[in-house]
């Protein structure tokens, strides 16, 4: 076979890549295996709505862990900090801001007020997942305490808080403006209109990336492999507009998860930050001597993922529109295995954030598609645990190959 035919060319780049295609893959699998034991209903716009709404929490939390677990740390907080925002972001929307806004307002509109709350809660949450983020931070980079110590600590701590703040309660009714950014569905035509944008930003970027490539002097794939990588990928885009917009359209959390994955793919993989993170991962000691900043970095990784957090948190409560006692359990479990089934590694040093994100669609889907069938409830916890042994298995095992 010829080295510039065609045949090679994609054989040598699925050989190259046969972890992120193997991923994929899975996926496919266990989408065609559901699709047969629910006589399809599994494939039905409405189901692929509601899984894909479903998988964004724990996506949104394997974006900031992954980059946690690069860099050889781990973060088991990470729920119990999303039912803590959560059950704060419902109290200020239901206790805290109706009663004060129309004081400090009384001739504002009852819409208006509605807006004015929400933007309060968005504010309020962020502060409280970046000052979460700073504590984590501070005790696990300069104090030194491990982080495994740290974050099951403070997974008892907000935990607590959770319940302090709700009063073992289930806090309700949130505003409308708020429920829209889980509930809430692009206009359809708009969601088009974005697939376009996002199809024609793909071939822009390969184009660009093609022309840094070849001015730094790195070698370049050949364009016709780029050229059909771009196209299958444009052509998923498409293809997930298009079949929402056969329901209600594309979910705004959908969305906005789609902006979170991409800034953080590319602060992964474009800043220094991001390259320092696998640099501290793959071998602390020599990063340190190459005159890498240890604590600053793995400070700012657990900034980024206490904010990560507070967007999950938000996106709970509007989801299931209200802030309840047992909100965030267990996250941390699905969001380390999403970690891990895609490819990130628990040693440090490697993970994606494409791959933390097929992974929470995977475990959503295997979850999806109990419930589809009407599983029992115990058979999802059994099948999370297994498939995170599973996971943890398969990195340990190429661990040991390398």
């Amino acid at each position: 076979m010829e080295q510039n035919s065609l045949p090679y060319i994609l054989t040598d780049a699925l050989r190259r890549n046969f972890t992120a295609y193997a991923k994929v893959l899975a996926l496919f699998l266990i989408w065609v295996l559901f699709g047969v034991l629910t006589d399809w209903i599994f494939f039905s716009p409405r189901n692929l709505s509601n899984l894909f709404r479903q998988m964004t929490i724990i996506s949104f939390l394997a974006v900031g862990m992954t980059i946690v677990i690069v860099t050889g740390n781990i973060d088991l907080s990470v729920g119990s900090v999303t039912g803590f925002v959560s059950a704060i972001s419902a109290y200020l929307q239901a206790n805290l801001m109706p009663d004060v806004l129309p004081q400090l307002f009384p001739n504002m509109a009852d819409g208006s007020i509605a807006m004015f709350s929400t933007i309060v809660t968005v504010i309020t949450a962020l502060g409280v997942g970046f000052v979460v983020g700073v504590w984590n931070g501070a005790l696990i980079a300069y104090l030194k305490i491990p982080a495994f110590i740290v974050t099951l600590g403070g997974m008892a701590i907000f935990r607590g808080g959770v319940i302090g703040v709700t009063g073992g309660r289930t806090i309700k009714p949130i505003s409308e403006p708020f429920k829209a950014i889980a509930q809430g569905y692009l206009d359809k035509t708009v969601g088009l209109i974005i697939a376009i944008v996002v199809i024609a930003a793909i071939f822009l970027m390969i184009l660009q990336n093609r022309r840094m490539r070849n001015r730094y002097g790195f070698s370049l794939n050949p364009m016709v492999l780029d050229m059909i990588k771009g196209g299958i990928l444009s052509g998923f885009v498409l293809l997930y507009v298009l079949v929402m917009n056969a329901y209600r359209g594309v979910q705004n959390p959908v969305f906005l998860l789609a902006i979170v994955a991409v800034i953080g793919t590319y602060i992964a993989n474009n800043t220094r930050f991001g390259r320092y993170a696998y640099a501290i991962g793959g071998n602390q000691e020599a990063a340190r001597l190459s005159g890498i900043n240890i604590e600053k970095n793995i400070f700012m990784v657990f900034v980024l993922m206490g904010m990560i957090a507070s967007v999950a948190g938000m996106v709970l409560t509007g989801y299931v529109a209200a802030g309840t006692v047992s909100g965030g359990e267990k996250y941390e479990l699905d969001t380390i295995a999403a970690c891990v089934i895609g490819g990130a590694s628990l040693m440090g040093g490697e993970g994606t954030i494409f791959g933390a994100i097929i992974g929470s669609l995977i475990m959503a889907s295997i979850l999806n598609g109990m419930s589809v069938m009407n599983l029992d409830v115990f058979y999802q916890f059994v099948v999370r645990g297994l498939v995170l042994i599973f996971a943890v298995y398969i990195d340990v095992i190429s661990k040991r190959r390398a």
